[in-house]
């Protein structure tokens, strides 16, 4: 299949469209601009609270008739632009490919070495976030603005928590089975130089900070020189370095020693230099943290319970010295294991984090409907991944059944190439949601070849269902539609037979705001629907139940410039505590309650709205291969660029083999 690396097959349309978007936009900036004056946001209020009531509204009076003037001075050329842009659409593809030439400019990324299967396995990470990039004007209802320098700081934010150098702790401690869960079961590869293996056994893990001379640097050959003893890494695993802890009796530590080290327990982020557009993004309140926030670009500090300041220099580390600087830090671990010890029988980890993972390989947005901040995004996005799909959908009434101004708002960055594309548009939205072309993303990726050159692909869906509450039948239906398309693009794209594969599936993964949450009474139906049937939930126990450790994702818009949680540390530690989430969450409808917000948060049981998504299945995958969840995470780094908690899976398909 061939990927579409530009909107329109010939540069003719190309230029007509842009001369007919041309005519448009200052039509369409000035009406966004006049209805956002009239839409303050909370921190705006609160901004406007010290000052003078009348100042405010002299401004608006005096821009209004300003505004108006022009909008309609501009609506002339608007129209004349819209009779040239609308019939274009016939012939608009449905996404853009962006593949980065100069991979130079990925100076965040490590560069990648095909995977051979010919280890015991590898693991791979995958991100969803909706990040609310709407036009000014409307996603002021969600109390955000400023969209284009949100989408500067989101992408700079994902691609600077993602490029972070991966530490690994391993904690030794055979007698302490509360902690003793296969969390990160991959043992990955020491820095270049090292050596050295971990021994086997029950291990707990963690991610922390690494800062280093070279720490941006691939040591992807020489990581894999030693693959002897019983902690073999896995194949692949680049940017990570290993440190082991020896714990203590039974695995135990003082509660005045944790709570000490959990005080001094810092990490040191890979701070960079700003790129362009530092002032325009320095106007929005979400950017201006106090030096040590987890979160901003130039942090030094991250996450209190998952990150460990560690220097290590240039060559071989002496593992004594590294374990006797560490050991009286491991106790920072204590409150991890504390929060998980009431869910034992979990195989895999689970945690609230205020950065996006290390060496994260796939990343699906949604709500990016904004031309030009998709277009910032995906700039800052390219620091990092290498393989962009974006400006996904359709507009005007092409493919349709009724007129779409914006497209779907997905968005699709991966480290891997991708193979084959397909998108979809439902045709049942209603309300608001009709004007958008919702629907969904199928992509095929190459992610490694085995020595018989089989290729080894994988497979990631990205969509965003009918938002309207009470619009069940409608959501239903979608989710219909999109297992039918799943497997009509399963079947188109597959080039192998059961008795000749000529390619190996690693892995299927659905991912997406299906705007349901697996609570709600009201959303019974979506529930029960039987692609839970087909992919698994790793935060689900059945219809109607999450598990303990599952939080919502939907954040409280009112809250969003609080404080308490306008920091990723900060929302980290808030969302820690069922207080905090019942301040600060969404939580789950019921027919039996008050409409009362707070009403329902102190009657209603569960840990808020999750409506935020990652599924994966088995079904259809190579058959001697397993696929496990390693970790799942619940992500703080947006806090105050969007309403959305973003949520990160990695999963580890076990190949059964071992290292030659």
């Amino acid at each position: 299949m061939v990927l579409y690396t530009s909107p329109f097959p010939n540069s003719f349309l190309s230029v007509l469209h842009s001369f007919s978007w041309g005519l448009i936009f200052p039509c369409y900036w000035l009406a966004d601009r006049l209805v956002g004056s009239f839409v303050p946001t909370t921190y705006e209020k609160r901004q406007r609270a010290d000052d003078p009531c009348y100042f405010h509204a002299l401004c608006i009076i005096i821009t209004t008739p300003i505004y108006l003037a022009l909008l309609v001075a501009s609506l002339p050329f608007a129209l004349i632009g819209f009779l040239l842009w609308s019939p274009l659409q016939s012939a608009r593809r449905p996404y853009i490919y962006s593949r980065l030439k100069d991979k130079n400019h990925a100076n965040g990324a490590t560069l990648l070495t095909e995977w051979k299967a010919a280890g015991s396995g590898k693991s791979f990470c995958f991100g969803s976030a909706n990040v609310c990039l709407l036009p000014d004007s409307l996603a002021r209802f969600n109390n955000v603005f400023n969209t284009q320098a949100r989408a500067k700081e989101i992408g700079r934010r994902i691609r600077n928590g993602a490029s972070r150098p991966q530490i690994k702790i391993y904690i030794d401690s055979p007698t302490n089975t509360s902690i003793s869960a296969a969390s990160f079961s991959s043992l990955v590869s020491p820095q270049a130089g090292d050596n050295r293996t971990v021994n086997a056994g029950i291990k707990r893990t963690t991610s922390m900070e690494y800062k280093g001379d070279n720490c941006g640097s691939n040591n992807g050959e020489e990581n894999r020189e030693d693959k002897g003893g019983s902690g073999e890494p896995h194949e692949g695993e680049e940017n990570t370095c290993i440190v082991r802890i020896n714990g203590e009796e039974n695995g135990h530590m003082s509660d005045t020693e944790a709570d000490t080290v959990n005080g001094q327990a810092h990490a040191s982020g890979p701070a960079e230099p700003s790129l362009e557009g530092d002032a325009e993004v320095s106007k929005t309140p979400n950017h201006k943290q106090k030096e040590g926030d987890s979160g901003s670009l130039d942090s030094c500090s991250a996450s209190r319970e998952s990150l460990v300041k560690v220097r290590v220099g240039d060559g071989t580390v002496d593992q004594s010295t590294v374990n006797n600087k560490l050991l009286y830090k491991a106790s920072i671990m204590k409150k991890t294991s504390v929060r998980k010890k009431k869910h034992t029988d979990e195989t895999f980890d689970h945690e609230i984090s205020a950065f996006f993972p290390a060496n994260l390989d796939f990343l699906c947005l949604q709500e990016v409907f904004d031309k030009r901040a998709a277009e910032k995004l995906k700039e800052q996005l390219h620091h990092y991944f290498e393989y962009i799909v974006y400006d996904v959908g359709v507009y005007s009434c092409h493919s349709c059944c009724s007129f779409k101004f914006v497209n779907s708002g997905l968005l699709f960055a991966s480290r891997y190439p991708v193979m084959d594309a397909a998108y979809h548009c439902y045709p049942n939205g209603r309300g608001m949601d009709s004007l958008a072309s919702k629907g969904a993303l199928f992509l095929k990726v190459q992610v490694g070849s085995t020595p018989q050159d089989q290729r080894i692909v994988g497979y990631i869906s990205c969509t965003h269902l009918q938002a309207i509450a009470g619009d069940t039948t409608v959501r239903c239906e979608q989710l219909d539609m999109l297992q039918d398309w799943l497997s009509e693009f399963r079947k188109s794209t597959s080039s192998s037979s059961t008795a000749n594969p000529e390619e190996l599936v690693a892995f299927d993964v659905l991912c997406g705001d299906l705007n349901f949450d697996n609570c709600s009474s009201d959303d019974k139906l979506e529930q029960q629907h039987s692609l839970f049937t087909h992919y698994k939930d790793p935060c689900r126990v059945g219809p109607g139940e999450d598990k303990p450790w599952a939080i919502g994702t939907l954040l409280d818009p009112e809250g969003l410039y609080d404080e308490e949680v306008c920091t990723p540390d900060n929302l980290q530690k808030v969302l820690e505590s069922e207080e905090g989430r019942k301040g600060y969450l969404v939580y789950p409808t019921s027919k039996n309650h008050g409409s009362s917000q707070k009403g329902r948060k102190a009657s209603l049981k569960g840990n808020g709205r999750r409506i935020d998504y990652m599924l994966y299945t088995e079904e259809g995958l190579y058959l001697e291969w397993k696929v496990e969840v390693e970790e799942f995470s619940f992500i703080t780094q947006l806090a105050g660029l969007t309403d959305h908690l973003p949520v990160a899976m990695r999963l580890m398909v076990s190949t059964g083999e071992d290292d030659p």
